[in-house]
């Protein structure tokens, strides 16, 4: 049976670790896999998807054996680079609808707005600290063209009894950011922050505490399907009864699941910590802060008063083989330096102390996908979380420890389980160069339209073709 090979992983030098894991220092605590060992469930990747993955199957049925394969050290990919932004699927409703029906859209939302609430807990609890701030999470407009971008969502969500977004004006968005760049947007108030590598530290510590085994610094180097599976790394073979693939966008190695999945990067900044001012301007909470460009600009401020900015770059690469590039931008974070300038001129002689990258797995429809490889029963993937994914891995996990299980449930039965509602994407090398055809017309079309000026009709057309 042909065996799977899985791509050699990039880690980032310590110099190109996000803020937030150079912050706490975080590393690998456990050994890398040496020998041969058995299990009944591997997990391929230590972030958010496969903790939780392992955490929801010890809660549903303790007795099983779980493994965890990391290929760094748990948190090190996308789990501790994101922008720290907890939000539900609320504000992606009506794509929900469009893709899985009105009762899957509900049910997904609600779940997403309980795994915030189970987040709080595990924080009263002292069980995981990582600075989560409930106090909301704004999506705004800074243009004429932004305006009205959650309106479908909103809508949709006040028609099926759940109004959680709601509307705010220049002045509320002022008070709540200290910023007048904004002048319309919604909130969800059950929203907000966290420290996200904290989260997926704690994470891996709640995991280990509950029986499951941990291997940092373990990548796989190739899986051979069969009854029972082997996993092979550089010292060591892992047998297992159900392989579970978490591993983000690493995933684009395996020809079945990149024919659905393109990876791009996000760029992401970090000032020198300025609470002065940051009071005298207002911004004194942890709600997390998105405008409405198409590629998405992001921010929070931490509790030191440290300033987060991060931005979609649509950054790609040939064949979507990630290097070191997708780490560390060569600009020093400049996109988002310029942007911070345009949202808080106060910021412009802040010095900007660390900048990084990270790859992002996308699927046409900016929604992720559950499901088994082809022809392997036994082998479960969880891709395509678009940078969405505080709040969205704890219901993932659920899904997919009903997978892993065999339940037939709600869980198990969701649309976004199986391929077959996704879009194929072009192959290569169409893929790379209309994708950078189209990264081109994307910036045009925002840096234009942030100033209230409209792109051209060729311009207009080639970002449309985003998917």
């Amino acid at each position: 049976m042909n065996a799977i090979t899985m791509r050699p992983p990039v880690a980032a030098k310590q110099g190109d670790r996000s803020f937030w894991l150079r912050s706490i220092g975080a590393d690998a605590v456990t050994s890398p896999l040496e020998g041969s060992l058995d299990c009944d469930v591997a997990i391929v990747g230590g972030g958010y998807a496969g903790l939780w993955t392992a955490l929801r199957i010890k809660e549903q049925a303790p007795e099983t054996r779980v493994t965890v394969l990391e290929a760094d050290f748990c948190g090190s990919g996308a789990s501790g680079r994101n922008g720290g932004q907890v939000h539900s699927w609320f504000a992606e409703i009506d794509m929900l609808r469009a893709l899985v029906g009105e009762d899957d859209a509900l049910m997904l939302c609600r779940a997403t707005a309980d795994a915030i609430e189970e987040l709080h807990g595990l924080q009263a609890s002292g069980t995981i600290d990582m600075d989560l701030r409930l106090d909301g999470w704004l999506w705004t407009a800074s243009s004429t063209a932004q305006e009205g971008a959650w309106t479908a969502a909103a809508e949709l969500g006040r028609a099926l009894g759940e109004a959680r977004l709601r509307p705010l004006g220049r002045n509320d968005i002022l008070r709540r950011t200290g910023s007048a760049a904004s002048y319309v947007g919604i909130v969800e108030e059950r929203a907000g922050t966290v420290q996200p590598a904290k989260l997926a530290i704690g994470l891996r510590d709640l995991a280990l505490s509950r029986g499951v085994a941990v291997h940092e610094r373990s990548p796989v180097l190739e899986i051979v399907p069969g009854p029972r599976p082997r996993l092979r790394t550089a010292a060591g073979t892992l047998c297992a009864g159900k392989v579970v693939l978490a591993a983000n966008a690493w995933l684009s190695a395996i020809a079945e699941l990149h024919s659905y999945l393109y990876v791009v990067s996000s760029q992401v900044i970090a000032t020198a910590p300025v609470p002065d001012i940051l009071e005298r301007i207002g911004w004194t909470d942890g709600a997390s802060i998105c405008d409405a460009q198409q590629h998405v600009l992001y921010y929070q401020r931490t509790p030191e008063g440290t300033v987060i900015f991060g931005r979609g770059t649509g950054g790609i690469a040939y064949g979507d083989r990630i290097d070191a590039r997708f780490n560390r931008g060569g600009d020093g974070g400049a996109d988002n330096i310029r942007e911070m300038h345009r949202v808080y001129p106060e910021l412009r002689d802040v010095p900007v102390l660390c900048d990084w990258s990270g790859p992002i797995d996308c699927t046409a429809q900016h929604l992720p996908v559950f499901g088994h490889l082809k022809g392997h029963a036994n082998i479960f993937y969880a891709m395509g979380f678009n940078g969405t994914g505080i709040a969205q891995a704890p219901v993932a996990g659920r899904i997919m420890a009903s997978l892993v299980l065999g339940r037939d449930d709600a869980w198990s039965r969701c649309g976004l389980v199986g391929l077959d509602r996704r879009t194929r994407l072009p192959p290569e090398p169409l893929r790379y160069l209309g994708a950078r055809v189209v990264r081109r017309a994307i910036r045009r079309k925002n840096d234009l339209e942030i100033r209230n000026r409209t792109a051209d009709p060729v311009t207009r057309f080639l970002a449309g073709l985003a998917p």
